[in-house]
């Protein structure tokens, strides 16, 4: 079974930084893309990084040259470095694979960055 669990998330203010973490069980992480997904208080859910297995990186144009996503397979952790927050990156943060055509998701972490 395959479970994601984020951590880190929380409450900074503009200019800050926080990371992220995507704890992944059920033995799959070495090979499968990871990404970080984010949903604003009534907006859609809009999609902010992702990395492959082979840790090839692509980021949203909102979040290009602030964040960093990265992966420690030996931990089965995925990270999100987020630096220079800005208030509009205030949002709950899901960690997502996928295996096949089946999609998971994490339960979701809040950030949020105070002006």
């Amino acid at each position: 079974q395959v479970q994601l669990v984020e951590s880190g998330g929380g409450l900074v203010q503009a200019g800050g930084s926080l990371r992220l973490s995507c704890a992944v069980s059920g033995n799959i992480f070495s090979i499968v893309p990871m990404g970080w997904y984010r949903q604003a208080p009534g907006k859609q859910r809009e999609w902010v990084a992702q990395i492959t297995s082979r840790d090839n990186t692509n980021y949203a144009d909102s979040v290009k040259g602030r964040f960093t996503i990265s992966r420690d397979n030996a931990k089965n952790t995925m990270y999100l470095q987020m630096n220079s927050l800005k208030p509009e990156d205030t949002a709950v943060y899901l960690c997502n694979t996928h295996l096949g055509p089946v999609d998971y998701w994490g339960q979701g972490i809040q950030v949020t960055v105070s002006s």
